[in-house]
């Protein structure tokens, strides 16, 4: 999926009015900050009040706790994609490993919003599709470098880092960057 068509999709939740937009991405931000502090528990009126907007705002732009998470996850997602072609002027494992920096990010940001998201929502199904797609190039370019084992996918890259990064039980941040770094350098040649 090009970067276009990512832009579409998340901008085909954006107002188009000025104002209606300003309040959109103040919600947006008021809510990954909500989310990230309390969880998906966060109170929406919390929310709205962080953006500087009523709760009938709120509902305006998302009718739904859903859409809103939906939104925000779907943001979180198009970040990683961006991030994937910031990177790509990069050697190729510079490349791929900075992208998977990046995702480690992302994980951290995506348990918070999967626990209030419906796992029926085929939000899931696009955002993978995006995620796959913005990092699978990368890993080929690795690949096709000699630096990364050409049997492994970018399935199998992404599930081993979700994997370390959602481990709760680290000591430290220092024992977490460890471990990662083993994990990401395993795949490397």
């Amino acid at each position: 999926m090009s970067v276009v068509e990512r832009v579409s999709a998340l901008d085909a939740r954006r107002p188009q009015r000025a104002d209606a937009a300003r309040n959109f991405d103040a919600l947006v931000a008021a809510g990954r900050e909500a989310f990230a502090e309390e969880g998906s528990g966060a109170s929406l009126e919390d929310i709205a009040r962080r953006a500087g907007v009523g709760i009938g705002t709120l509902y305006r732009n998302f009718p739904t706790r859903d859409d809103l998470i939906e939104t925000l996850y779907l943001g979180e997602v198009d970040a990683l994609a961006r991030a994937a072609d910031e990177v790509a002027d990069l050697e190729p494992w510079d490349a791929l490993r900075a992208w998977l920096d990046r995702f480690v990010t992302y994980v951290g940001t995506k348990h918070a919003l999967l626990d209030g998201l419906n796992r029926r929502s085929p939000v899931l199904a696009e955002c993978r599709t995006i995620m796959l797609s913005a990092g699978e190039p990368l890993l080929e370019r690795a690949q096709a470098a000699g630096d990364v084992d050409p049997d492994i996918s970018i399935g199998d890259v992404v599930k081993l880092v979700s994997g370390v990064a959602a481990v709760a039980s680290f000591d430290d941040e220092a024992q977490r960057q460890r471990v990662l770094n083993l994990a990401i350098n395993a795949i490397r040649r």
